[in-house]
């Protein structure tokens, strides 16, 4: 059926020889899905299907290769009714998943743990980077804010700083005891070292020549330390930022307060977090419900 079908498509559609290969590959996927569900593959229905759609999605596929997978199989069953193979058509409206940007890019609890813990605190730099990982995780701000904090903008015995963000608008950021402990620290041992006779600097974060990190110095800094823990190659300061809000999330946050520290202009944009824990919540669900 699956050959039939890719045949009509070939001669019907013209369709390319990689979009072919890729329907192949979509519906050997189908095929052996069904296979496991001990069901012959024109015998799956409606919730088999989305089933099916959803173990591509905790398989970490792209939610764009999803929908590609859902348009071949809409199209598969549409060709089993045209050829009288099926009475109906149980892909009928069959729905792909959104095309969230960058939803599945965020690092676990103890990722952030390990990355946090990997400079070496007895250096100047690597007291400065402890530092700066701190501050990202805490606080989830922009590459561009973090690098552009002030000494000026910390209020650590009050546990929060002023950040300005897109469209030069101020918001306050709270910041937890430990990520303020480190700062502090940098503040008293790293930045007179890195300042040496250059004078006062208004920048917190410097580099070696004591001139203020740029979003690159950091960007850098950042995948190298992150390449020691074994993280993904996709690491980068906006990964962390995510992940921050990811978390907070998932321990309860409230999705406004977590949409002000984010410096999110509207809600939905922040909403996008919860399309993340709703597509872990259903693979729970169906991992672990005692039910079939």
């Amino acid at each position: 059926m699956i050959a039939a079908y890719l045949d009509h498509v070939r001669v019907e559609r013209r369709l390319d020889d990689h979009t072919l290969e890729s329907y192949g590959r979509d519906l050997a996927a189908l095929a052996a899905f069904a296979d496991d569900a001990g069901r012959p593959i024109d015998g799956l229905d409606r919730p088999a299907l989305e089933q099916f759609v959803r173990d591509q999605l905790t398989r970490g596929l792209s939610p764009r290769s999803v929908a590609r997978t859902v348009a071949a199989v809409r199209g598969f069953y549409r060709f089993l009714v045209l050829d009288r193979r099926l009475e109906h058509n149980p892909a009928d409206d069959l729905q792909p998943p959104r095309a969230w940007p960058a939803l599945r890019r965020f690092v676990s609890v103890e990722e952030v743990s390990r990355l946090i813990a990997k400079p070496d605190v007895a250096t100047p730099l690597g007291l400065r980077d402890r530092a700066m990982i701190e501050l990202l995780y805490a606080t989830g701000v922009r590459v561009s804010e973090l690098v552009n904090v002030r000494v000026a903008d910390l209020h650590l015995d009050q546990q929060f700083m002023t950040c300005i963000g897109k469209g030069n608008k101020e918001r306050l950021v709270p910041i937890v005891e430990q990520a303020a402990d480190w700062i502090t620290r940098c503040q008293r041992t790293t930045r007179p070292v890195l300042l040496k006779k250059r004078g006062a600097a208004p920048r917190l974060f410097l580099n070696a020549r004591g001139r203020p990190l740029t979003r690159v110095g950091f960007w850098k800094i950042l995948k190298q330390y992150g390449g020691k823990v074994n993280l993904p190659r996709t690491l980068s300061p906006h990964v962390v930022r995510h992940s921050f809000a990811t978390h907070l999330l998932e321990h309860g946050a409230d999705l406004r307060a977590i949409q002000m520290m984010l410096g999110h202009a509207d809600l939905s944009t922040t909403q996008i977090y919860t399309h993340v824990l709703a597509a872990r919540l259903r693979t729970v669900y169906d991992r672990f419900h005692p039910r079939p």
